[in-house]
């Protein structure tokens, strides 16, 4: 008689290149689990928006599993007297899952899933699933290592015996309310709609109009919640991709696909920081850095809110609240805007901006908060000018009119600046929290100081060294061992998602 082994769904929510389902199946009778932990959604980063598009994503799953003749136990509580549950009810020796890399809360929770396992004598597989390293000694080479994995072969679905315990699930409780009333829908069969729709139609001017919030929801690929919750592998995704772009001869296309595959290569590269890490997430990376900024209440609710005052600073803002997604430079600049102009604690903010992605990846997150904070030691000091921005990247107002309906009657000329307008005290809609370019100066003035400080270089060296990417001119990664070119390397990348 076969024995049962748990398969334990965390973020990875697909039978698709799943490697974990596969050595399940080599192992015995597969029991797939998932268990919902109340505890981590009352974490002060996560929201009711990514926990509506699980939901999506586990009926999803369910469905998935039930054709290949797996139920999915869905269980809610705490991991470990859950696991030891099943544990007992089952006689299960072996436990198999992906690797994650969350946020602090579910490291904590792995940790305490992985003493109990050795308490019970259970072997606990964990497999990887991106090009994430773990235990990783050192950046150099992690390129190839990487590369080997989004180039090795899909795994196939495998023929399955289900175990024959099967325990009833838990039905969903009522853990969060808020959602983003445009968020975009979860499930594999979703993700693959987006990824396809983007690889043959949308995505050809990927490269022109990522930067504009109004282009950019339609030329992204509109994949990364997906990635998040792993109802598409980047593998797959990967090598969909150069399979697009080795049909092809058009040049713009090209050029896309070689931007995308880029971001994807930075995916990894960002959720290894984390992985090589973990208090990225709580603690500023060069330590110089630590108590320079303070939490102003007003301001920061001013700017959770989308007013501030600065047109394209709100309109972003109102934007990601009611869809739950933004594209890259605007996600960077409402954090650069925060940590500089504001001049706010990036943990307060960085989390608030956590709960309103629908597509929250710790990983990518808390390294690209710290990086558009000046927080790292070793990446460019980027102060946006949001009344520049706003022009540059909404020449013609449409998406600042569109989330700020209140500025209606102000010109075209002083949209981004109307506190210059004359009719400006008639405005439903607050004068400026700050001078614009009187914070700025402040925040350039502060941030270099701390850099010029005896003791920073060393310590930023040593940053570098650990985190910094490995990549040439022509934007290849490669085994670099200057830190000078890493660093710049480094710095050219400002993009939070797809």
């Amino acid at each position: 008689m076969s024995e049962t082994v748990l398969l334990w769904f965390k973020r990875d929510l697909r039978v698709h290149d799943h490697p974990a389902l596969v050595q399940a199946a080599r192992l015995g009778d597969v029991l797939p689990v998932y268990v919902l932990e109340p505890a981590y959604w009352a974490q002060p980063d996560v929201s009711g928006r990514q926990f509506a598009f699980l939901r999506d994503c586990l009926e999803d799953l369910r469905d998935a599993l039930s054709e290949i003749g797996l139920p999915l136990v869905l269980r809610v509580g705490e991991a470990v007297p859950t696991l030891e549950a099943l544990r007992a009810e089952t006689g299960a020796r072996h436990l198999v899952s992906h690797e994650e890399t969350g946020n602090a809360w579910t490291y904590a929770r792995d940790r305490a899933v992985a003493i109990w396992a050795r308490g019970q004598g259970m072997r606990w597989h964990q497999l990887p699933q991106c090009g994430v390293v773990r235990r990783l000694q050192g950046r150099d080479g992690w390129a190839r290592q990487r590369f080997a994995h989004v180039s090795a072969s899909l795994v196939t679905v495998p023929a399955v015996r289900a175990a024959a315990i099967l325990p009833a699930s838990d039905d969903w409780p009522d853990l969060l309310f808020d959602d983003a009333p445009r968020r975009q829908r979860g499930g594999r069969a979703r993700g693959m709609r987006a990824l396809d729709s983007f690889l043959i139609d949308r995505g050809r001017e990927y490269r022109r109009a990522m930067s504009s919030p109004l282009e950019g929801a339609r030329a992204c690929s509109r994949i990364s919640p997906h990635l998040a919750l792993g109802t598409l592998s980047v593998r797959e995704v990967a090598q969909r991709t150069q399979t697009a772009n080795r049909d092809t001869s058009d040049r713009a296309w090209r050029s896309s696909y070689k931007s995308f595959q880029s971001r994807l290569a930075w995916r990894d590269h960002f959720i290894q920081k984390l992985e090589d890490q973990p208090d990225i997430e709580t603690a500023c990376l060069h330590p110089a850095y630590a108590g320079m900024r303070h939490d102003d209440a007003a301001r920061r609710g001013a700017w959770e809110k989308g007013e501030t005052g600065i047109p394209f600073v709100d309109a972003c803002m109102r934007s990601l609240i009611a869809t739950g997604w933004l594209n890259f430079r605007m996600r960077s600049m409402l954090m650069a805007v925060a940590s500089y102009h504001l001049w706010l604690d990036w943990r307060n903010t960085g989390q608030h901006l956590a709960r309103m992605f629908t597509d929250y990846e710790p990983g990518i997150h808390w390294s690209q908060v710290q990086m558009q904070s000046g927080t790292t030691g070793m990446n460019t000091i980027r102060i946006y000018n949001p009344v520049k921005q706003g022009r540059d990247q909404d020449p013609t107002g449409a998406f600042t009119r569109r989330w700020l309906p209140e500025l209606a009657q102000v010109p075209d000329p002083l949209l981004q600046e109307p506190w210059r307008w004359g009719g400006a005290a008639g405005l439903a809609y607050p004068p400026p929290v700050v001078d614009v370019a009187e914070a700025a100066r402040a925040a350039r003035d502060a941030v270099w100081a701390v850099r010029k400080q005896a003791g920073f270089a060393p310590v930023a060296a040593g940053i570098v060294a650990r985190h910094a990417s490995r990549k040439d001119r022509a934007g290849h990664f490669v085994n670099d061992r200057s830190p000078r070119k890493r660093a710049r390397s480094d710095a050219r990348q400002m993009g939070f998602d797809f």
